[in-house]
């Protein structure tokens, strides 16, 4: 095994016991990138003899003794929404040509201070204000559409070319590029890692969160990113939390909610199927299933847009009247359709996340976690509009991936989407772990634990090479 597969926890182990070095481990990633990036375009720009430079650091620092942890030397890729001093953040637009970063976020600031090593800027769909991520190709199929907005950071992770990366998440952008590209992606509970330094799409839905091979991988740097920073308003003062699950397999005790309804509306049978089997798995495995209504599903969608819509265009208001050229259509109209949106309707879409949430908590009153698809399709062929399904029904591809994401983000509640397998063309499928706020813990060990009822090449290595376009 080339270091650039190893799993973040298994590079951690690696480098901590002087089995591998930060440089071996840098240099493999750089080398990984030059042999994919060109057909994967997961990159904004590659920083790599400054990545070198920070190798050499770390590796002079743990030789003396001063290993700061599990991310020291280890390289990972930044959506290009977080601010990295010195580092332009164009936000994937031409809208923010020329900007560069005075400070550094408080993400960056804090796996910078656990000796994580940055790579590059990953791409995002423009101003994460989309669900496919044009620039960039899939990692299993570069015919296929990465998924969005953080696809940068996900086909950088399936691809070998990062041992880990972040991504924000709106209405799904960080999940959904993890289930299309067969990696693990975590959106935090609402205000558990802040997002000072990180360019908003929508405050009162944004999160930050990480994109890994596994899940104990994730919950390592969830570890180092969560805690309270008071120039985030919706940031948490949550005590240090050390994620990381516990070996243990069984889940004796825990009740996994199973949804009669949302969740598997408009779902490819074969995605159906999958997880339907890791939901078997997991009860397998000592929980017990626990049949859910999902509340106020009628509303979910226009609570979503209702929210979104209109923040994006206040977020934008300066740009979109001086220099609207420089946005690509797609983004400029929606941006254009929520200055025409009425006050009354943003109120209305308040009030609707605020009974969603007490709805929601009910629920989960009933249940320990909620297990469902995180995406209803694997990913679709780039250039593709929408979706038929079985009874007819046509569905834009960016509502399709949205649709069932969105939930936990109306309603701040963690949620970790894992792999847990693939369709008849290869293509990965995931599943969506939901839980009650501040309870990672929770959703980490239904994940882990579902893990290590999989082959070992199943997870936690990255794809075959692409096949060239």
């Amino acid at each position: 095994m080339q270091p650039y597969e190893l799993s973040l926890t298994a590079a951690a182990a690696a480098v901590r016991t002087r089995q591998l070095s930060p440089v071996e481990l840098v240099d493999s990633v750089l080398e990984r990138i030059e042999r994919v990036e060109s057909r994967l375009q997961a990159y904004v720009g590659v920083r790599a003899e400054h990545a070198r430079k920070a190798a050499r650091e770390a590796a002079h620092d743990i030789a003396a003794g001063r290993h700061r942890g599990p991310l020291h030397g280890v390289p990972m890729g930044l959506k290009d929404l977080i601010d990295v001093a010195g580092t332009p953040t164009s936000a994937g637009s031409r809208v923010r040509a020329g900007h560069r970063a005075q400070t550094d976020s408080t993400v960056a600031a804090r796996l910078t201070a656990a000796g994580a090593v940055l790579l590059g800027k990953t791409h995002t769909h423009e101003f994460a204000y989309g669900l496919t991520t044009p620039q960039t190709h899939n990692a299993r199929d570069p015919d296929r559409v990465a998924g969005g907005s953080s696809g940068g950071s996900a086909v950088a992770v399936a691809s070998g070319s990062a041992t880990f990366a972040l991504g924000t998440d709106t209405g799904g952008s960080i999940r959904v590029p993890a289930a299309l590209n067969g990696v693990v992606g975590l959106k935090p509970t609402y205000g558990l890692v802040p997002r000072h330094g990180v360019t908003s799409l929508s405050w009162s839905l944004d999160h930050v969160g990480p994109i890994t091979r596994t899940v104990q991988d994730a919950a390592l740097v969830l570890s180092a990113l969560a805690g309270h920073d008071p120039r985030d308003p919706a940031s948490l003062a949550t005590p240090a939390v050390d994620y990381r699950p516990a070996g243990g397999a069984s889940l004796a005790g825990l009740r996994i909610g199973v949804p009669r309804t949302y969740y598997f509306d408009h779902v490819d049978p074969e995605v159906e199927a999958a997880v339907r089997r890791a939901i078997n798995d997991l009860q397998a495995l000592g929980a017990r299933l626990v049949d859910v209504e999902i509340p106020m599903t009628r509303y979910v969608r226009a609570t979503q847009w209702g929210l979104m819509v209109p923040e994006a265009t206040a977020y934008h208001e300066d740009t979109l009247r001086t220099v609207p050229e420089l946005y690509q259509a797609d983004v400029r109209v929606l941006l254009e359709a929520g200055a025409l949106m009425p006050a009354v309707d943003y109120l209305r879409a308040q009030r609707s996340r605020t009974l969603m949430r007490q709805e929601w908590g009910r629920m989960l009153e009933q249940v320990d976690v909620i297990a469902a698809p995180a995406v209803p399709a694997t990913a679709v062929r780039a250039g593709q509009e929408t979706i038929t399904w079985a009874d007819g029904t046509v569905e834009g591809v960016p509502d399709a991936y949205v649709r069932l994401s969105s939930p936990a983000n109306i309603t701040g509640v963690p949620s970790l989407s894992v792999p847990v397998g693939h369709d008849a063309a290869g293509l990965p499928i995931g599943m969506q772990l939901l839980g009650r706020p501040l309870r990672e813990d929770v959703l980490f060990r239904v994940g882990h634990a579902y893990e290590r009822t999989r082959p070992a090449h199943e997870h936690g290595r990255p794809g075959g090479d692409p096949q060239p376009r």
